[in-house]
This record gives structure tokens, C-alpha cells and sequence, in this order.
């Protein structure tokens, strides 16, 4: 919910912010509400734990701006649920079982019944939610190991602070006005609190105790509540084909076995 709450704020932004600005700030918000809470961040960082970080938030980053150029042009539940291909992909190659299968079969159904075909001629709108797809399915695999090494958000928090800055020459250009109003810069910050401080730290901390394979049928649930967002806070109302999608897509993330990974110590040393 936190995650489309931040979204609904955003496209409540994109009349007076061009969208790459607001997703350059939410990324700016979310850098510094994380690293405010990770003291001693910088210690003991390795060029693999660090490559890895860098890796992890370009692709977020990547991700944010994406989806943001996206849902200006598509209502924010169909997005989400197209969006949904890279989880698919990432559970669909971890799938070993007939149990798992089934469960990915049924959280597929429900996504693109979701996603819907009427997209009329928004043609640069789907391409810019692919490519926020394919940044997503980089998102849980890369994640995963940066959750794995580093514990609490810290990794989260410097790898948001190099995507950043990966994006700053879209994103900062234009923002000036945004800088000179507190309302637009709470707003737009706000987007990163909500969205990737909280949103992507509860992911972190999941990522730590479950396989990328029940993550990425877990993340299911997404489309459900950014349908439920965009319903309540943008006046996008589903269609009782919607309500369908919903219900497949809970029955998948019901029918998916339970395994979890065996805890162990982080591979490096905690700061």
C-alpha cells in the first residue's frame, strides 16, 4: 500500500513536475530518509559489495523513472500489471514444482487479466512500462544478494544514492522550481518515503528470509493494490473483469508453497 500511496502522490504531481523530475526526487527522498537511519553506512564496504550496490540502484533507479514516464500515460493499476512481467519472469525461471507452477499459472492469469488489452494507441506508454519491467526482474535478483550481504537498509540506501545520480543529468534539468517550493519538494521526497524507503526496505528484509522465486509470486499482490490506490485516490475505477484479475491472482499467491531460506550470518561484516 505505501508503495502506491507514493505513486498516487506522484502522478497528483505530474500537472506541475515533469515526471522524471519527480521520480529524480523520490529517489533524492528515499537516499536520505534511508541513510538517516543507517549510521555508519560507509564502513567496511568491499568492491564487490559496492558493485553490487551500484548495480542494484541503477536498476531501481531506472526502474522509478520508467515507471513514472509510464503512469502519465497509462492509469496506474494496468501499468503495474504489465509492469508484473519481469516478476513473472524471475518466478518462472526459479519454478520447480507442480505446486509452484500452478501458483505462477494463476498469478499470471490474474495480471494480465488486470493489465487488460484496450490501450488504444499509447504505443510509447507500453514501451516505457516494459522497460520498467525488465528493471524490475534486475531489481529481485540483484536485491536479493544486496540484502543477503549488507544487514539492515544501508545497502539499499547507497545503492539509491548511486542511481541518483545515474539519472540526474534526465531528471534535474527543469527542477528548479521545485527547489524554490517547499510544498512541491516535501511532495516529491514524500514519494521516496513512501515508495522506496519504506516500500523497498520492507523488500529487503523479505528478500533476507524467502526464495526470489516466492518474492517475485508474492509481488503479485501489487497490481491488486495499485489497483486499489489508483481506484480510491485517482478516481480510476476497476471493471468487474478487474475484480476477476484480483481474485486469480490472490488464489496464486494462496496456492505457492511456503519455503523459506535457511538463516545465516550476512557474508560481510555488519557497520
Amino acid at each position: 500500500m505505501s508503495q502506491y500511496v507514493g505513486a498516487a502522490i506522484a502522478v497528483s504531481l505530474f500537472d506541475e513536475v515533469e515526471p522524471r523530475t519527480v521520480a529524480w526526487f523520490r529517489l533524492i527522498g528515499a537516499t536520505v530518509a534511508l541513510l538517516a537511519v543507517s549510521p555508519g553506512f560507509w564502513r567496511r564496504w568491499t568492491k564487490r559489495d559496492f558493485a553490487g550496490a551500484a548495480v542494484f540502484g541503477s536498476a531501481t533507479a531506472l526502474m522509478n523513472l520508467f515507471f513514472y514516464l509510464a503512469i502519465d500515460r497509462i492509469d496506474l493499476g494496468k501499468g503495474v500489471a504489465i509492469e508484473f512481467i519481469g516478476p513473472i519472469a524471475v518466478a518462472a525461471a526459479a519454478t520447480r514444482t507442480a505446486r509452484n507452477a500452478g501458483a505462477l499459472v494463476l498469478a499470471v492469469a490474474g495480471v494480465v487479466t488486470l493489465g487488460g488489452t484496450e490501450l488504444g494507441d499509447n504505443t510509447l506508454g507500453v514501451v516505457f512500462i516494459l522497460l520498467a519491467s525488465t528493471m524490475w526482474a534486475a531489481y529481485i535478483v540483484v536485491g536479493s544478494r544486496v540484502a543477503r550481504v549488507r544487514p539492515g537498509v544501508a545497502g539499499l540506501g547507497v545503492g539509491l544514492a548511486i542511481g541518483t545520480l545515474v539519472i540526474t543529468p534526465v531528471g534535474a534539468p527543469g527542477s528548479g522550481h521545485v527547489w524554490a517550493s517547499a510544498g512541491l519538494l516535501v511532495l516529491c521526497c514524500a514519494t521516496g518515503v513512501f515508495s522506496n524507503a519504506i516500500g523497498y526496505g520492507i523488500d529487503q528484509h523479505v528478500l533476507r528470509r524467502i526464495p526470489i522465486r516466492r518474492f517475485s509470486v508474492l509481488l503479485a499482490l501489487l497490481p491488486v493494490t495499485a489497483l486499489a490506490v489508483g481506484w480510491i485516490a485517482l478516481g480510476q475505477r476497476p471493471e468487474a473483469i478487474d475484480l476477476v484479475g484480483t481474485a486469480l491472482v490472490l488464489a496464486g499467491v494462496v496456492l505457492q508453497e511456503r519455503e523459506e531460506i535457511p538463516r545465516t550470518e550476512p557474508s560481510s561484516a555488519p557497520y
